[in-house]
This record gives structure tokens, sequence and C-alpha cells, in this order.
């Protein structure tokens, strides 16, 4: 056993490794059995110790955590009177929301919070951890008018101890862990302020939300405020605006999206090669209603698990019906039309399919998190003997489908059941997961656990996908469900003539097709590859004797199934150039007294560069091959 890593007795503190020697100065917590404690923390049975440094990336959190109730410190420092929430460390960064006196927070209050929270950090203070009694805790909150602070006491299970933190005399109501002291916060950065509601409820107050990030050193913190400002350019909504690709009317409601039509031009491509691959790949199309009684929701479990997400009933004539969230249970419904027997199995049915679902108005955000959103849906039925091979050939054509649009950098997890909501018997649960590990493993592909992460009729695996920043998208989705075939009473007849109950797979392998497609334009920082472009090429005149030779080649090109544009506005050259670059067009075609002599054009592309003078035909042979969509 190596002095980095070593056993400890029941009631070890984790500063107890400083006593051994085995902490350097920039230890900032402590590991047991896996689990990051404060130094402060006494494990509750014998157990593993290891150190943890700022560098290591189980730091972050607890540095962030920390970072977190420094800015609340400054908050209540500059806005006497401001209450204070939670505040927890989140990916990337954390945030702390505040009931303030006056409303939010503005640009000028975020600099003066930092620098009030530099101030403090020139004192360097200890996290203090003091474990109390809840009348103790209650005493206190009560005594400084910290309302929400007592209403978060009285969540605490009854056999959770409660504990508080201290930094000087500023304290929080705070499961930790925290740092030691304050130096070990070293590149902090308030990033923005929004509204938030208590307790995500609207019904609630809505508060005052700062959000900020923090890294151990400068170095880190500048390469992330990089990316973040590389992100901002990305911004799909800001360059959806741009592109005239969609937009979202308040008039008609948030989270509903209106294709204009180069954006609507763009999505019907990635539909129409969707379902061009799904049928060469053995589905059927199908397509389904968007409303159903609310029988049919009762008996698939929405109702009971997922009626926060749907919206409320509409009556007609007397029965309750409700727009639908999901579409399995209309998939479902088309399978018990007709008897089926063991030889129509495998079924595979997709319907790019239209849902809807309630999303807080605080949480839509552009084409990412909408209220109405079209699935690439299907649902496989079969026998569970051809579960496993099926899941590979799931796993397979995801893989395929993401490789089209350029993802092949992907982390994927295969999701267990969730502790708190799921149905049907836990050995269907454990077959299914078993199912899903043994068709990864099979196809040589390398996943994670995602412990409770299922959905709540089954376990599942997620695929995410990492874009041109390196940022990580929650993508294809894969589930197996032995519970609503036996909710539905689904079945087959076998080979023995008997009755049987068939599987299910559920699948989304884009996902949403608006979420995919905001990806996937911040992906390509807009400039999509030639085959989704909505003008592949323009045609740009030198002067106006170059515009009827433009106009005869832009229905040539047209006929030979390109989109293209001509710019022969009375305009430099130059300036046609710009606006071209600007509009992402991935080749311009100048048209000058040469090109019309000859028979050509000079030829730009973004990917090739400047190709010079080019003959039509070869022109056309070019565009062609660059602008073909990708092997079925």
């Amino acid at each position: 056993m190596n002095n980095s890593d070593s056993r400890y007795e029941k009631g070890t503190a984790g500063a107890f490794l400083a006593e051994k020697e085995l902490l350097r100065h920039d230890t900032v917590a402590a590991k047991v059995d896996g689990k990051v404690i404060d130094l402060q923390s006494a494990i509750s049975e014998d157990a593993s110790i290891s150190p943890v440094h700022a560098t290591e990336s189980d730091a972050l959190e607890v540095i962030r955590h920390s970072t977190a109730h420094v800015m609340a410190d400054a908050v209540q420092r500059l806005f006497p009177g401001t209450k204070v929430t939670i505040g927890p460390s989140i990916e990337n960064g954390f945030y702390y929301d505040f009931d303030k006196v006056g409303g939010g927070f503005t640009e000028d209050d975020l600099a003066a919070i930092e620098k009030e929270m530099k101030a403090i950090l020139k004192d360097r203070k200890s996290f203090v951890r003091k474990l109390v009694t809840r009348e103790e805790a209650r005493q206190l909150f009560d005594g400084m008018g910290e309302s929400y602070k007592l209403e978060l006491l009285d969540a605490i299970a009854e056999d959770v101890p409660v504990t508080l933190y201290y930094h000087g005399d500023w304290v929080d109501l705070c499961a930790g862990p925290h740092i030691p002291d304050t130096r070990f916060i070293k590149a902090f950065k308030l990033l923005s302020t929004a509204g938030a509601y208590w307790r995500g409820d609207a019904k609630n107050k809505m508060l005052a939300r700062i959000y900020g990030t923090a890294f151990a050193d400068k170095k880190d913190l500048r390469a992330h405020l990089d990316a973040l400002e590389e992100a901002k350019k990305r911004d799909h909504r800001k360059l959806g605006k741009e592109l005239d690709l969609f937009s979202i009317d308040d008039q008609i409601g948030g989270g509903l999206v209106l294709w204009h039509p180069k954006g609507a031009l763009v999505r019907t491509l990635i539909e129409n090669h969707w379902r061009s691959v799904h049928m060469k790949h053995g589905y059927e199309l199908i397509m389904t209603p968007h409303v159903g009684r609310s029988k049919l929701w009762e008996t698939s479990g929405h109702l009971e698990n997922y009626a926060d997400d749907m919206y409320a009933p509409m009556d007609i004539e007397g029965n309750p019906y409700y727009i639908k969230p999901m579409n399995c249970p209309f998939h479902i419904a088309i399978y018990r039309n007709s008897l089926k027997s063991y030889r129509d199995l495998p079924l595979r049915w997709a319907e790019l399919g239209t849902v809807y679902r309630f999303e807080r108005s605080g949480q839509l955000h552009g084409l990412l998190r909408v209220r109405g959103f079209t699935q690439d849906d299907a649902h496989i039925f079969m026998r569970p003997d051809q579960l496993e091979a099926e899941i590979r050939r799931v796993v397979r054509f995801s893989l395929k489908l993401l490789g089209d649009y350029g993802f092949t950098d992907l982390d994927i997890m295969v999701a267990t059941r969730p502790e708190e909501k799921s149905i049907g018997d836990p050995a269907a649960w454990e077959k299914a997961e078993a199912a899903l590990k043994a068709g990864l493993e099979a196809e040589g592909v390398p996943y994670s656990i995602d412990v409770g992460g299922g959905a709540f009729y089954g376990p599942k695996i997620d695929v995410k996908i990492k874009d041109a920043i390196g940022r990580v998208w929650q993508c294809s989705t894969i589930q197996v469900d032995f519970n609503l075939p036996e909710r539905f009473d689904l079945t087959y007849v076998g080979e023995d003539s008997a009755k049987h109950r068939p599987v299910m797979i559920h699948r989304a392998l884009l996902g949403s097709i608006e979420r995919f497609f905001g990806i996937m334009l911040e992906h390509y920082a807009g400039a999509f590859p030639m085959w989704l472009a909505p003008v592949q090429v323009s045609l740009l005149t030198v002067a106006d004797r170059h515009v009827e030779y433009s106009r005869k080649l832009e229905s040539t090109l047209k006929s030979h199934q390109f989109r293209v544009s001509v710019n022969d506005d009375n305009e430099k050259l130059g300036a046609k150039i710009r606006q071209t670059r600007l509009a992402r067009v991935p080749a311009m075609a100048v048209i000058g007294d040469k090109e019309v002599e000859q028979g050509g054009v000079s030829l730009k592309t973004r990917a090739d560069g400047d190709l010079g003078f080019i003959s039509i035909e070869d022109f056309i042979r070019f565009m062609e091959e660059k602008a073909a969509p990708p092997e079925i």
C-alpha cells in the first residue's frame, strides 16, 4: 500500500493525513473509498483514504462550491438585506440564488462583487465545519432572518446530520465538502446573472441567480473563458438570426419554433436523409396523431410518472385528451391492431413524430430546450431471443448516422434503474441492463455506467457527442422496455402456438430534430457541409455585362439539383465575396470577362481554397462530388 492511498480506522479525519506527512501543500480534500470529503470530516467506518490535490478534477467541485460561499459573503456585504438560498457547484462552474431587495443584479454589480470577493480573499480565512443540532441551526438562521435556510433545514431527513460551514464570520447551512481555507481560491470569474424560481417552481418567488466559475489556476481559467467566447460566437440563436434560419415569436409562445425557408430546407435535407437511411436499414415508416385519450396515458404510465411534463388535458365530447409527450403508445397501438406471429418479428417502425412537453419558461433555450419538437423515434418489437442482436444493430446504426454529420468523438453510457421512479419487475430490469451491456461489448464499444439514470420504464444506452470545441451533448438513446409490452398486454404467437410477450426497444438516434439542428449549427459555426448547405454555391458577377451568362449558368446548375444563388447587385466584387462568406456559402464562382469568353468560372471553396479557372463541365463534376450526401 503506497503512502497516497492507505486504510484508516473509523473516526479518522481527512486532516490526519497531514500528520502522516501524506499531504502536499496543495491538498484540498480527501477521497474516502471513492467519495470526496473535506479534511475536517471523520470517516464513519474503516476505509481507504487518499488526498485530493488542487490540480485534480475531483478538486474543482470543492473549489467551486467554496468560491460560491465567498461570492454569497460578498453579495451580503454589498447588498444588506439580501437572503441566500442555495449555491451548488455545477458542470464548469457554480451558481448562487439570492432573494435581493430591489430585484436582480446588473453587470456593474457583478464587477463590484468580484472586487469584494478579492478583498475577502486577501485575509486568508479557514473553512470551518461545525456539527449542530437542528434547534441550534434553527435559532441561528431565525435570528439572521434567513427564511430560506429554515425551509431547507426542514427538508433535511431526520437521520442526516446538520452541518454549518464558516469562513470568517459568514456562515451557511451546508453539507460540504469545502477547501481548507480561502488560499485555494486563485482563479475565478462571475459570468452572468439570471432569474430563477425558488426550488424551480414557477409558483414560487423569482430569485436572482449569479453564475460563476473557478479553476485551480489562472491558465485554466483563461482557457475556459476563451472557450466561452468561442461558444458565444457559435451560439445557435445568434447564428439562426444572422443566417435567417428560424425564429421564436412570443405571440405564438415560448419554445415553439418557426422555421424560415433556409432553415426549413436544411431540416428537410436532414429528414430526407433520415428516411432514406432508415428504409435502407430495415425500418418501415409510420405516422401517428398528435393527441390521444387519457386512458392511453394511464395505461402507459405517463400520467403516473410524467404528468408534470405534460400539458393539461382537453375536453373532447366529455373525454379528456392529452397532446402527446411521446410517440411510443401510438406505435404500440399499431402493433396491437393485428395478431403477430414469431415469424413477423422483429418489427422496426420509425416515425418523425412531433411531441409536446411542458418545459418551464426559465428552462427554454433556443432550439436546445423547446416545448414542441420532432423526435426521430423508432420502436422495435422482437422476441426475447432477438434482443442482443437488435441492440447491436441499433448501436451500429447510431454510430453510422452520427458519423454522417461529422460526430465521431463519442461517450457512451449504460443508464440503470432509477431508485425513486421506475415501474416493472426488478428482474426484468436486470435482464435489460445485461442485454445492453452485452450488445455494446459484442460491438467492441467502450462504455461507462450511469447509476440510476434510466427512464422510468427501462434502462438505456446514452450516446453523447463531442462538438468542434469540445463540448459534450446528449444525443442518441437506446432503451430496452419489458414493461410497456406488459402494461398493454402485447403478445405474439410463438412456434409452439402459444402466446408470448415481446420485448420493445425505444430508440432515437438524432434525438429531437430541433435540438440536433441547434447542436449541429454550433458545431459547424453555421458553415454547413456542402450537402446540407441551404445555398451550395453563389455566382458572383464582376459587371453588369456578365449577368446574362450567370443566369444561364444558374439554370444549368439548378437542372443538376444544385442549390445556387446569383449575386449580380451593383456592388464591387470584394463586397460580394464578403457577403458570401458571412452567409457561410461553401463555394463561390466569380464570373468576369475571361470566364464568359472561355466558358467557365473562377472557383473558390471553403474547404479547398482558390481553385482558379475551371470549365463548366469540370465545375459540375466538382459540385457533384462535393455536394453528394453521405452514402446510405
